[in-house]
């Protein structure tokens, strides 16, 4: 029951203020009246949601912790989407934002969007992974070679 309030506030606190609370703050205007950006908001709001739930619910399940790195999982996770991208908890969340730029079609969402994928590679690559190697090892070294940072790898030929 912990390891559920644990991951609930961190979602409230975190992606919540970075994918739904500063997006709507920024959003002075109007939403753009058009039923294609609606549908297209609402797909995004969808998928990114999805995705982000999808993976905290194996970090709490699988990994036995959650995305804050203060209680980081105890396991590596290598299931689910993880599978296919080593951050789709980080693609949930900015496709999250995603949507907002789409529903309003301002410059200065799409700026905050950018400069949040700017910090989450950096935070990536200066603290997460060589975090996550001095923790898991060759595990995650080997994790790391084949599957992609942000977008999925082709599968190899094993004749290749």
């Amino acid at each position: 029951m912990l390891l559920l309030f644990k991951n609930l506030a961190f979602t409230v606190l975190v992606p919540g203020s970075v994918a739904v609370y500063l997006p709507r703050m920024l959003a002075r205007g109007e939403a753009v009246d058009s039923p294609l950006a609606l549908a297209a908001s609402i797909a995004a709001f969808t998928l990114g949601g999805a995705v982000y739930a999808w993976c905290l619910w194996d970090f709490a399940i699988h990994g036995r912790g959650t995305p804050a790195p203060i209680d980081a999982p105890k396991q590596l996770v290598l299931r689910g989407l993880y599978r296919c991208v080593r951050n789709p908890m980080y693609v949930g969340v900015l496709t999250v934002i995603l949507g907002w730029v789409i529903r309003f079609q301002e410059g200065r969402l799409a700026a905050y969007g950018l400069t949040v994928a700017i910090c989450f590679h950096l935070f990536i690559v200066l603290y997460e992974e060589p975090h996550l190697t001095r923790l898991f090892g060759a595990q995650y070294e080997e994790y790391r070679g084949t599957v992609g940072r942000w977008l999925p790898r082709p599968p190899r030929n094993a004749g290749s």
